[in-house]
């Protein structure tokens, strides 16, 4: 596999909306050839679907609610995502999970919202992608009290540590490694020499969280590479093989079907 693999980025939303085309092309360029969306709520819908009905195969679809959008009214959101998983295929249930840096009013409905969705993804035999901002051990451990041995996923945007990683790895999770990585008190060149490549995927989190030298800046799914060389640096391997590695990974994931 001779391309890299962005597993999230939302790319769909307004701040792509002056440059998407040039975007893309600059994706094509750095060899980023496939991108996974997280749905966001209602609101994210009908651009994600139509960005990826365009963009010929590159551009991949989940279905989800994401946990800051889980209100007092989460309910009749959930109830749209049910119904278009009974509608159509995606590639995974995200982004789900918890949430407790903006707002901890609705921790309760958190965990229900993300221990129904799992539910779904048990039903639809899709995997799940994980959002743990400020909960990270609380959402592992509601995880492993859902697992049935068989759900399988990504916690996105890991910034925990070692131990946290290993935990996430024996429940069977790969850790999604971002523009943290390249950040100078990130604190993820302790943890990636000790984790096999075989447990990580790489990822944007677009248009948040740019990679060095961009920090600061709107990120895009082109500087998965800047991504990919850091994971090589502090690995001290080739970069070729943290893209052929990572890139297995994902489809393996997300399309075992093309393996």
């Amino acid at each position: 596999m001779e391309y890299f693999i962005d597993t999230h980025a939302h790319i769909y939303l307004e701040e792509f909306a002056a440059d998407r085309a040039d975007m893309l092309a600059r994706c094509e360029a750095q060899g980023v050839r496939k991108i996974y969306m997280p749905n966001v709520d209602h609101t994210s819908i009908d651009n994600m679907l139509e960005l990826e009905s365009r963009s010929q195969g590159t551009c991949m679809a989940m279905m989800g609610l994401h946990p800051c959008y889980v209100k007092k009214d989460f309910q009749r959101e959930l109830y749209l995502v049910e119904e278009w998983l009974s509608k159509r295929k995606f590639a995974a249930i995200g982004e789900i999970g918890t949430d407790l840096y903006w707002d901890k009013t609705f921790w309760e409905q958190q965990k229900e919202a993300f221990t129904i969705q799992v539910q779904w993804a048990r039903q639809y035999n899709l995997p799940i992608v994980i959002h743990c901002r400020e909960s990270i051990d609380q959402t592992i451990e509601l995880t492993g009290q859902l697992s049935d041995g068989k759900l399988k996923g990504i916690f996105h945007c890991f910034s925990g540590n070692l131990e946290q990683a290993q935990r996430i790895i024996k429940l069977g999770f790969l850790v999604g490694i971002g523009g943290v990585a390249t950040f100078k008190n990130g604190g993820l060149d302790k943890v990636l020499p000790d984790i096999a490549l075989e447990h990580l995927v790489l990822e944007t989190d677009s248009p948040y969280l740019a990679p060095v030298p961009h920090r600061g800046k709107r990120n895009e799914p082109a500087y998965i590479p800047l991504v990919a060389a850091k994971v090589a640096s502090l690995k001290n391997i080739a970069i070729e093989e943290v893209q052929r590695t990572t890139t297995a990974n994902a489809l393996k994931l997300f399309d075992p079907t093309h393996q």
